[in-house]
């Protein structure tokens, strides 16, 4: 069963996270220089041709020029643009080499090394100009390379991840899901250096690579409490006719569900039970006023035209169940109360286009269905009646349908639905745990987040690997838009920008 609870409190790290994120905060204070997430550039080896490594700030992405003979047998040779870890991380990027290129051996990837040696143990994963797509290492100082190929030919999404002595490379095409290599027996030291890197394979030509949504993230300890230890968090927009993201704010409190402002001003966002305003032009951060209401959930949601915002609040009156207020978007009067003392926990998802209604997520008797409540009188109307859970509804712009997510054929599916709650019909199908459907305003697609497929379908948990999918309005195939680390307070709310081009959301790291 789905467990409901504010934003709230904020735990501390456990000791044992301290030194990673003091080391790592530290170098990402320096890499700011010029180097982004990481503190210098250095070529390996003896390359006859110097590399470089150049960091733009405006769009974060990364520029890497790199020559060397190999990155094969007791040595190697590339430019590396690294920093320095400890325990646990998944590291993730998006890469494409610049131009056709010489050597089809060419390469790029990320690699972790003990050392800056050229003949240090290390695990690199590495796709080549030919598409060949691998996972080598080296298991001993100055031993040859070993590697495991991967099924997938040619990539442009790499992910490297470390757990214990356990590597996991992960690759794709952008668009598509991920195809995985496993590595155990490697066993490389607590601290190491990790990084983006281009070899060219020839030492007399500089080949350059390009890497965008660059992300280092510390994961969750396997023994975290879910609504007690939180991870930090990154505020972020993606473009999404091109699938380029921007942080905006990082924060070491758990920041969940930003909203876009119809004015295409701001951000709002929860932490804490409480609500914050981001403003996009100045990037000034300011508590939103809501009164009373400072403990929150996740489920604020502003009206089509932008002049109201409803809440979830965990009110005394009824016990500290979860009941649904609303207030104008300025934050300039106290809330509203619009469901009634002691009828169960409501937790909100959608306004009506008219501002005449919000449809939320009820639990009547112990059963989690969708309503609709009328907001000058309280009076509900249950939509859905299923003893599965029913949750994220929202209204179409033009008010027709209501699209929500819901678990009655297994999994947890998105659906749509008549906005009197008649003729259901399913919009996905494909073993993953989909949740939050969020319709643009333009009404051409919807956005949402789809969590692994060997979760419980009726959790939507935190600190795990997810996609960000889209599919066509009238409904068809999902493709992926995002690969994040995240989960529960990603993309919880509706987050499109008025224009229908970007969205925001939430990821997460014990950065």
């Amino acid at each position: 069963m789905r467990t409901f609870r504010p934003t709230y409190p904020i735990k501390m790290q456990p000791k044992s996270l301290l030194p990673f994120c003091v080391l790592l905060i530290a170098n990402t204070l320096c890499g700011q220089q010029g180097h982004g997430l990481f503190d210098r550039s250095t070529d390996i080896g003896d390359c006859k041709t110097p590399g470089f490594a150049q960091y733009n700030p405006e769009n974060q992405t990364y520029r890497i020029g790199g020559a060397g003979t190999n990155m094969w047998f007791g040595s190697d040779e590339f430019h590396y643009l690294w920093t320095s870890l400890q325990g646990d991380f998944i590291l993730r990027a998006e890469a494409h080499f610049e131009g056709t290129g010489v050597d089809p051996h060419r390469k790029l990837g990320w690699i972790v090394k003990n050392n800056l040696d050229p003949n240090s143990m290390h695990v690199n994963a590495s796709v080549h100009g030919d598409g060949l797509t691998s996972l080598q290492y080296r298991k001993a100082v100055g031993a040859d390379t070993e590697e495991r190929i991967s099924p997938a030919k040619g990539a442009n999404v790499i992910q490297l991840e470390r757990r214990g002595d356990t590597y996991i490379m992960s690759t794709a095409m952008y668009g598509e899901e991920f195809t995985s290599v496993e590595l155990d027996g490697v066993v490389l030291d607590n601290e190491v250096y990790v990084g983006i890197y281009v070899c060219s394979h020839n030492p007399e030509v500089l080949e350059t690579a390009v890497f965008r949504n660059v992300r280092i993230i510390q994961p969750a300890a396997p023994d975290f409490t879910p609504y007690r230890d939180y991870l930090g968090s990154n505020l972020e927009i993606m473009d999404v006719a091109t699938g380029h993201r921007q942080i905006l704010y990082r924060s070491a409190h758990s920041i969940q569900a930003p909203n876009w402002t119809t004015d295409d001003k701001a951000l709002i966002y929860n932490s804490k039970g409480h609500l914050y305003r981001y403003d996009l032009s100045d990037h000034n951060i300011q508590p939103l006023n809501t009164g009373f209401a400072t403990n929150n959930n996740n489920d604020h949601v502003l009206s089509f035209d932008g002049t109201l915002l409803g809440i979830s609040h965990h009110d005394r009156e009824t016990d500290g169940a979860s009941a649904l207020y609303y207030l104008p978007s300025s934050g300039d009067s106290l809330p509203r109360r619009v469901t009634k003392p002691g009828v169960g926990a409501s937790y909100l998802h959608g306004w009506s286009p008219d501002n005449t209604k919000m449809i939320f997520t009820g639990n009547r008797k112990g059963v989690y269905n969708i309503y609709e409540v009328t907001v000058a009188t309280g009076k509900e109307k249950k939509l859905t009646d299923e003893r599965t859970l029913d949750d994220g509804s929202e209204y179409s712009p033009d008010g027709k349908y209501i699209f929500f997510n819901s678990m009655r054929a297994g999994d947890m599916d998105l659906w749509r639905m008549e906005a009197d709650g008649k003729n259901p019909v399913r919009l996905t199908s494909d073993g993953y745990n989909d949740w939050f459907p969020h319709v643009s305003p333009d009404m051409k697609w919807i956005v949402f987040i789809s969590f692994p497929k060997d979760i419980d379908p009726a959790d939507h948990p935190f600190y795990k690997h997810c996609l960000l999918r889209i599919m066509p309005y009238e409904g068809g195939t999902p493709r992926v838009i995002g690969y994040l680390y995240g989960g529960q307070g990603s993309i919880n709310v509706p987050s499109w920008s008025p224009d229908s081009k970007k969205i925001a959301f939430v990821t997460n790291t014990g950065l």
